[in-house]
C-alpha cells in the first residue's frame, strides 16, 4: 500500500487550540483514515515550505501567490478554499504547477443569501439607527426614521450566479421586480430565476436597491464607480456582500454624503478593516465581512472542502474546481493516478 494522502489545514482557523469556526467536518477525514494536521505557522501568504508536506490543503485566509510553489519542493495536488472567493489565489501559477483549486459554493449559497436579505431589510427599515435611538433614550426621534417597504421595489443584482439565484428564491414571498447584470447568466437561466437581464447603466438608473453579489475580477473592479452611483436614484440604496474593491469606496462616500443615494449596507470594504472613513457615516449599515458566518456556513463550507479532499485522496477529480484547465494537465492527472 502506498503512502497516506496527507492534509494540512491553515492555522488561521485556530484561536489557541480552539477552531473558531466550530465543526467544519474534519472528523470525516479521521473516519476515512486520512491524516491531517494544522500547519505550523499562521501566515498571510503561503510559501513553499508551508505547502510541501501535504497532498491537500484546506485553507481560509492565506493568499496563494506564484511564490507559494518551488521546483525544489513537492506541492499539493489540491488547495481547498474555505469560501467562494479566490481573488487572492494565483490560478495561473496553480494550473501551471498541476494544483487544483476548489471553492465551496454549496456551503456558502444559503448563508450568504440569507445574510443579504437580512442586510437589505436592516437598511430599508433603518434598523441600526433605530437601535441607537433606544440606547440613547431618544424615543421621540423615531418619527424621523421612516423606513422603506420591500414590497413594490425593483431590486438590481450585479451578479446573478449561485448565491444570487438563492437570494432571488428568498425574495419570492415579496412583491418585487428583479433585474440583473451578469455576462455569464444565460437567457434560459434568467428566465428560470424570473430575472430580466440588463446593461449596467439600466441597472443603476432603474433599481431601488442595487445588490452586489459578483466575483471580483478585472471587469468588476470598481464596477460601482462615481458614474454608476451618479446614475442611481437619490432614494436608492446600495448593498455590497461580495468583495470590497467592486465598489469605489471614495465615490460611495461622496454619494452618501451628498444625497446621491440614500443609504448603503456593507459587509466588505476596499481595505479591511476600513480606513476610508465610511465607517463614520450615519447612513451606512456595516458588518465586518462576517454577516454570513453561521454554524450552517461553517459546516457547509467545511464539508465541501472535505468532499474535495476525499475525492482526490480516492483518485477522483473534485467538484467546484475554479481552474478547470488543470483537470486535463498531465501534472495533475498523473499525480491523481497515485491515489486511484
Amino acid at each position: 500500500m502506498g503512502r497516506a494522502f496527507r492534509v494540512g489545514v491553515s492555522r488561521d482557523f485556530l484561536d489557541g487550540d480552539r477552531n473558531v469556526w466550530g465543526d467544519i467536518g474534519l472528523s470525516r477525514l479521521d473516519a476515512a483514515g486520512v491524516p491531517w494536521e494544522y500547519l505550523s505557522n499562521d501566515v498571510p501568504a503561503f510559501a513553499p515550505d508551508d505547502l510541501a508536506p501535504y497532498d491537500g490543503v484546506l485553507f481560509a485566509g492565506p493568499a496563494v501567490p506564484a511564490s507559494a510553489f518551488s521546483d525544489d519542493l513537492p506541492r499539493p495536488l489540491l488547495l481547498a478554499r474555505f469560501g467562494v472567493g479566490y481573488d487572492t489565489v494565483d490560478l495561473t501559477a496553480c494550473t501551471d504547477r498541476g494544483v487544483a483549486v476548489t471553492i465551496t459554493p454549496d456551503g456558502a449559497r444559503a448563508p450568504v443569501a440569507s445574510a443579504t436579505l437580512a442586510m437589505l431589510l436592516a437598511v430599508l427599515h433603518n434598523l441600526v439607527a433605530k437601535d441607537r435611538l433606544v440606547r440613547e433614550h431618544d424615543w421621540e426621534a423615531r418619527t424621523n426614521l421612516m423606513g422603506t417597504g420591500l414590497n413594490g421595489l425593483r431590486i438590481g443584482l450585479l451578479g446573478v450566479g449561485n448565491t444570487g439565484g438563492e437570494f432571488i428564491r428568498l425574495l419570492a414571498p415579496f412583491d418585487v421586480t428583479i433585474i440583473g447584470n451578469d455576462p455569464f447568466c444565460t437567457p434560459e437561466r434568467a428566465a428560470e430565476l424570473g430575472v430580466r437581464l440588463v446593461e449596467r447603466d439600466e441597472l443603476a438608473a432603474s433599481s431601488d436597491a442595487v445588490v452586489v453579489m459578483a466575483a471580483l475580477t478585472s471587469d468588476t473592479h470598481h464596477a460601482i464607480d462615481a458614474a454608476f452611483l451618479a446614475a442611481m436614484k437619490p432614494s436608492a440604496v446600495l448593498l455590497n456582500m461580495a468583495r470590497g474593491p467592486i465598489v469605489d469606496e471614495q465615490a460611495l462616500i461622496t454619494a452618501l454624503t451628498s444625497g446621491g443615494i440614500r443609504a448603503a449596507g456593507l459587509d466588505v470594504f476596499e481595505s479591511e478593516p476600513p480606513t476610508s472613513g465610511i465607517e463614520k457615516l450615519p447612513n451606512v449599515t456595516l458588518a465586518p465581512h462576517s454577516l454570513a458566518w453561521t454554524s450552517e456556513m461553517s459546516l457547509g463550507n467545511g464539508n465541501s472542502c472535505v468532499d474535495a479532499l476525499l475525492a482526490v485522496a480516492g483518485g477522483q477529480a473534485p467538484r467546484f474546481v475554479v481552474n478547470r484547465d488543470v483537470l486535463a494537465a498531465p501534472a495533475f492527472v498523473n499525480r491523481l493516478k497515485e491515489w486511484a
